[in-house]
């Protein structure tokens, strides 16, 4: 029976004719393609297009009579542009074969396919491979003529591309002219991609331009629709003002080695000698041997993808002897000794059920995208974020329509943008209630500021539990065990109405709850009593002052030495910390010169909260002032957190992620991508006893 496509503008075809369905998928892979390669405006996530081709495959496997030369199968996919002149490849470019498993069998399957057409028994030896990342950009094909750049082409549909020269020249990355010695015909192939800050800081201008009533201007969806937009730019001036990157990955017309061209013998010697002539090649690409260090790439590849500064929907596998890649040969449109192994879909088309508003822990009203289910990034989805009424309006995502959700890694699922062509009915656009959903109070929005707040504090019993929670959690004073479900009964029931009602808590209170062992309310309350040693960062941290983060909360707290010194401080004296501007400080006397506040902790000092207080710092010179540092991989002695404790006290910061800002990566047992990336920008590595000598 044929399947129903739950996403096309046009019916599905009858369930009587598999003929039929083989023709609607035919004509709806051209209509995506056409919207994607040529006018670089995606329709549906990659993951439809890739359901809907793996479908229209299977139904000509199973009937190869109906497989004609015009099937999207049977080609690479896209056109020209009729505004660029054409360009034949002289060495097509092909594109390989999609592993739609995303799991780690996937991998195993290719190399089983490999070894199997190469007719390799259990005992011997494993294949080599090299092991890459999937850009997530467009493919190019530079051609160099006596080591001159003289032409730049796009994929295109695989025989003929677009002549983007101009374009192409506008990036920096990409050498005009190569070293001595290489030949006299040369053309790399690679990826021309945008970095994720590089694509935020175009929308940001963009988002300007708009503003300032600009016409014809707009915003991007994702990084490559931003990357191929610009290449396709017919004004090089305007391209040249998007930034764009470049990584080799291949070769196409190479002057032959009986003509003086050059000699390889592997894939990866070549990638090599790419990257001698100036080109450059990703640092993650590595060498692995048989499916078991395929495996592993993949994994830690997919652990660390949302740390690298450039997206990616996979890997790639290639069998790194060019004479067993010559042996293997093609199957139609793929190459036999390559493939592409994606990762779970970060980006996949669902229906909004309802807009929901949320309150958070200060009052801010956060619009929420009620999902029908989907699976993306991993998980199962059913809300996500909307930020704020100025980007629910701006993406004019109402009730009904189709969008697409997008999530990567821990970040909340988001809608990107609203599938208009699907659009039934007439929902009206969204509108920030001008009460709280929860309490009705009035919600107002502060001048220059982007959200709604609740002004009903801890009155507003949502802002209570958000509250209670910030302040129990493991980086603040950590009361184990006490989760969401325990803090909605303790405040619904009315039992807990400010924070110190926390430590006034008794066992037969807690028993007498819903699904509450002796049990388990003897150890909160044992949880509680330990959470009263803590220290001075926590506890502030746990108060929940708005723009207090964890470093900002030590920073003070190293300054000043005591709370009741913070409490008295006024906005002079806190701008003289490091890590506190005129918000933060204004913020800070705010919070305190609210008498209950004051009160809220001298109750919890009253109920037995204490830390340990001393002098305030000294305040010379420290080590590490002004310095970034990223921490990677397991120290011997040091757990994260201490070392990032160290390291703050000595007046650096601490990031998640490096870049050319980084002054140091600290390096232990098992670093990642954040150690080659380290590597590939030259940022000085240390290892724990480095850290400690730089901490003198």
């Amino acid at each position: 029976m044929a399947t129903l496509d739950l996403f096309s503008s046009e019916p599905a075809a009858p369930d009587s004719s598999f003929h039929e369905r083989l023709l609607y998928l035919r004509e709806e892979l051209h209509r995506l393609g056409h919207a994607y390669y040529v006018l670089d405006a995606p329709l549906v996530p990659d993951a439809e297009y890739d359901r809907l081709f793996q479908e229209l495959q299977e139904l000509e496997a199973a009937h190869p009579e109906w497989v004609t030369p015009d099937s999207p199968t049977q080609r690479v996919g896209g056109q020209v542009l009729d505004a660029f002149t054409s360009v034949r490849h002289a060495v097509p470019m092909l594109s390989i074969r999609t592993e739609t498993d995303t799991e780690s069998t996937g991998a195993l399957a290719f190399d089983t396919r490999v070894r199997k057409e190469l007719e390799l028994s259990e005992s011997d030896a494993p294949v080599e491979y090299v092991a890459e990342l999937k850009f997530d950009g467009l493919a190019m094909n530079l051609r160099y003529e006596q080591g001159v750049l003289v032409q730049a082409a796009t994929r295109g549909d695989g025989e003929y591309g677009e002549d983007v020269t101009q374009n192409i020249r506008t990036i920096g990355q990409i050498p005009l002219r190569l070293p001595a010695g290489v030949p006299a015909v040369l053309e790399v192939r690679g990826e021309v991609y945008m970095r994720r800050d590089d694509f935020e800081a175009l929308n940001e201008r963009q988002r300007a331009r708009i503003a300032a009533g600009e016409k014809g201007e707009k915003t991007f969806v994702n990084p490559r629709n931003a990357a191929a937009g610009a290449v396709r730019q017919l004004d090089p001036g305007i391209a040249a003002q998007r930034p764009l990157s470049f990584f080799a990955y291949g070769l196409g017309e190479v002057t032959p080695a009986s003509e003086g061209g050059p000699v390889f013998g592997t894939h990866y010697a070549m990638l090599q000698t790419l990257k001698s002539w100036g080109f450059p090649v990703a640092a993650q690409v590595k060498i692995a041997r048989g499916a078991p260090e395929l495996i592993a790439y993949h994994q830690r590849i997919g652990v660390g993808r949302d740390s690298l500064p450039f997206d990616i929907d996979g890997v790639v596998y290639k069998v790194n002897s060019l004479a067993l890649q010559q042996r293997l040969g093609f199957v139609t449109r793929e190459p036999r000794w390559a493939v592409a192994h994606k990762y779970p879909a970060q980006e996949q088309l669902t229906t909004v059920l309802a807009i929901d508003v949320q309150v958070g822990r200060t009052g801010k009203l956060t619009p929420v995208a009620k999902l029908a289910p989907v699976f993306v990034g991993g998980v199962t989805v059913t809300n996500a974020t909307l930020h704020n009424e100025d980007e629910a309006r701006r993406k004019d995502v109402r009730v009904g329509d189709t969008v697409i959700v997008r999530r990567a890694g821990d970040v909340i699922p988001e809608v990107v943008s609203v599938l208009l062509e699907k659009r039934a009915g007439e929902a009206p656009p969204f509108t920030m209630p001008r009460i709280c959903p929860v309490c009705q109070s009035a919600a107002v929005r502060e001048e220059g500021e982007a959200d709604y707040r609740c002004t009903g504090g801890l009155f507003c019993s949502a802002q209570r539990k958000q509250a209670i929670l910030h302040f129990a959690q493991r980086r603040a004073v950590e009361v184990e065990g006490l989760g969401d479900k325990l803090v909605e009964q303790l405040v619904d029931a009315n039992v807990i109405r400010n924070l110190p009602d926390l430590y006034r808590l008794g066992l037969s209170a807690l028993a007498s709850l819903d699904r509450m062992a002796d049990k388990s309310a003897q150890n909160i309350v044992d949880a509680l009593e330990k959470s009263k040693q803590t220290t001075l960062p926590r506890f502030l941290f746990g108060l929940g002052i708005r723009h207090v983060g964890e470093a900002t909360a030590k920073e003070l707290a190293r300054h000043f030495g005591t709370l009741d010194a913070i409490m008295d401080a006024d906005e002079e004296a806190l701008l003289a910390v490091s890590d506190v501007g005129p918000i933060v400080a204004q913020s800070i006397r705010t919070f305190f010169d609210q008498a209950h506040n004051r009160e809220v902790v001298e109750q919890l000092r009253a109920c037995g909260v204490t830390w340990p207080e001393g002098a305030p710092a000294d305040a010379g010179p420290k080590p590490l002032a002004g310095k970034t540092l990223v921490l990677t991989g397991t120290l011997p002695t040091l757990g994260r957190d201490a070392a990032k404790d160290l390291i703050e006290a000595a007046g650096g910061k601490v990031s998640g992620s490096v870049s050319k800002k980084t002054h140091y990566v600290v390096a232990g047992a098992e670093a990642g991508s954040k150690l080659d990336k380290a590597n590939e920008l030259g940022v000085p590595v240390l290892d724990e006893a480095g850290l400690l000598e730089l901490l003198k």
